[in-house]
């Protein structure tokens, strides 16, 4: 069994695990800490690492980001704090455990986990995970391949970016009913279809542990829409699959890579 370890920087929580990579499933419970508020660079780097200590870890980390991620560094941090922008996040995780960090796109990890070893497994042509939380997270994949960084809950969407309208947290705080949310991932969903023409929609973040509430309620279109398989532990399989990808770091356990868009 090859095991590296993933972690989820979420907003509002930080978890992590040893990962199975052949089987594609977490190899231990994982382990979840709050993340912090303020959400800067220091303290969620603190939290991480009491996230990656719990298990005794020693070995390459991998790390998810809500935002853009190129090679390690952070370049937009839209639902995070602003201190993240511009940052050599992989080299600040790396020297911060003494281990080798790789840092990926949160949505491109759990895209990469579900296209791998669940419900994008196997599938040609265009496939986008959506991941619906505290925004809207997004994965390209052309027959199996990445592109990284698409981050379409960005689009506009009656003037405001879609995630204002459509996320998760948005039916939350404006106490949406499942219909009416219904109603708004719908229009969301008519804009990255005429877009991107995807064969398949996989529906991923927290809500799609409730994917029977909404999922149904959704109006007949031409692309196939499927709940995430891995749920909320594909950000942390996606994680620890980027890491066993990177090229390992040079030095004294820095931070590695930041990305590999491999199959």
């Amino acid at each position: 069994m090859t095991t590296v370890f993933g972690v989820d920087i979420g907003g509002s929580g930080i978890k992590g695990a040893p990962v199975d990579l052949d089987r594609g499933v977490l190899a231990q419970e994982r382990h979840k800490v709050l993340t912090p508020h303020p959400s800067g660079p220091d303290a969620v780097i603190d939290a991480v690492c009491e996230v990656v200590r719990h298990f005794d870890h020693r070995g390459p980390v991998g790390l998810t980001f809500p935002g853009v991620v190129v090679d390690g560094h952070t370049r937009t941090a839209a639902n995070v704090d602003k201190g993240w922008i511009g940052l050599d996040a992989a080299a600040r995780f790396g020297e911060a455990l003494g281990l080798p960090a790789t840092v990926v796109n949160d949505a491109d990890a759990a895209g990469l986990a579900e296209v791998t070893h669940g419900a994008g497994r196997g599938r040609p042509g265009v496939v986008l995970l959506l991941t619906f939380g505290t925004g809207i997270g997004s994965a390209l994949f052309s027959d199996g391949v990445l592109v990284p960084n698409t981050e379409l809950g960005h689009l506009e969407m009656r003037g405001k970016d879609a995630e204002r309208r459509a996320s998760s947290a948005a039916k939350e705080r404006h106490d949406l009913s499942w219909p009416k949310w219904a109603e708004r991932v719908d229009e969301y969903l008519d804009l990255v279809e005429m877009l991107f023409s995807p064969q398949l929609v996989i529906v991923g973040g927290g809500v799609s542990r409730k994917h029977e509430k909404f999922l149904p309620l959704l109006k007949d279109r031409r692309t196939e829409i499927v709940p995430a398989q891995l749920r909320n532990d594909a950000g942390i399989v996606g994680a620890a699959m980027a890491a066993s990808r990177a090229v390992p770091a040079t030095g004294s356990g820095g931070g590695g890579a930041g990305r590999r868009n491999a199959r």
